[in-house]
């Protein structure tokens, strides 16, 4: 055993420890469904328990005030705290862009409790207000435990407008420099991403992803790629959709349907 113990640390004697590792990620994750929780007290709950509030928020503070300590910038609770009236008020209009456009839905408490679209959107709301305070690490946990629970990636850097509706959801990416407008709707399997280039690293804090302006609509299964990409307002995208270049606004980009090669009647076989 001694031989096996000596041979794992002279592999890694000249890594450098990292303080992330003092993290705890189940602490970040319980931070985010307690901030949640809070944000729909109203929803998870029939009443109101004001002991039961403070539980959760005294809860809240101390997950935030561990993983905080290990940022280099000193942060307080109040720092995120000063953000959760607005956080409210835009993941409202969400659930309303929700309802009023997915005519299965059947309450704003249904899309809350239920929805995977809304459980990724709330998640990376949260996370991306973590993200601009410099809190990366901690915000990446909150979207990928979002991307594990629903299939949808989405990254914490995005800027998503008010509005936003996912509708399926599963499979869904949405990279780091994405820029969304008000009133977009997106369908399952839909890619923003970026386009794969020989620099790799060294674009990081170049814009890669690209911008879908206001009241834009992309169906299942279509991929826009590339930062100098620009989807015109009020457009509508198809399935399948392959876009590497910008598209006018007010434009409707459809897929030619393949041709069926044959069709057989298997009964005759």
């Amino acid at each position: 055993m001694n031989k096996e113990v000596d041979k794992v640390i002279s592999t890694i004697k000249n890594c450098e420890c990292s303080p992330l590792v003092n993290i705890s990620r189940r602490g970040i994750i319980e931070f985010y469904k307690e901030i949640r929780e809070l944000l729909f007290y109203d929803y998870y709950h029939s009443s109101i328990n004001k002991e039961n509030v403070e539980n959760i928020l005294e809860s809240a503070i101390n997950n935030f005030n561990k993983f905080s300590k290990n940022q280099e910038k000193k942060l307080s609770f109040e720092d995120f705290f000063q953000h959760f009236d607005s956080l409210r008020e835009t993941l409202l209009k969400d659930i309303k862009a929700m309802y009023d456009g997915d005519p299965a839905s059947n309450s704003y408490v249904e899309i809350v409790l239920a929805y995977p679209g809304f459980i990724a959107i709330s998640a990376y709301r949260i996370a991306h207000i973590l993200y601009n305070m410099d809190m990366k690490f901690v915000s990446r946990v909150i979207s990928e435990y979002a991307h594990s629970r629903t299939g949808i990636d989405i990254n914490p850097g995005a800027k998503i407008g008010e509005y936003f509706f996912i509708d399926h959801g599963t499979g869904i990416v949405i990279g780091e420099t994405c820029v969304i407008g008000n009133n977009v709707k997106i369908y399952q399997g839909v890619t923003l991403g970026a386009l794969s280039l020989k620099e790799g690293h060294a674009l990081k804090g170049t814009k890669r992803h690209p911008t879908i302006e206001d009241n834009v609509t992309i169906y299942s299964g279509a991929s826009i790629f590339g930062g100098n990409t620009i989807i015109g307002h009020d457009s509508i995208i198809g399935s399948n959709a392959f876009i590497t270049s910008s598209i006018p606004e007010n434009s409707l980009v459809k897929v030619k349907p393949y041709d069926l090669v044959e069709i057989i009647n298997k009964k005759k076989n």
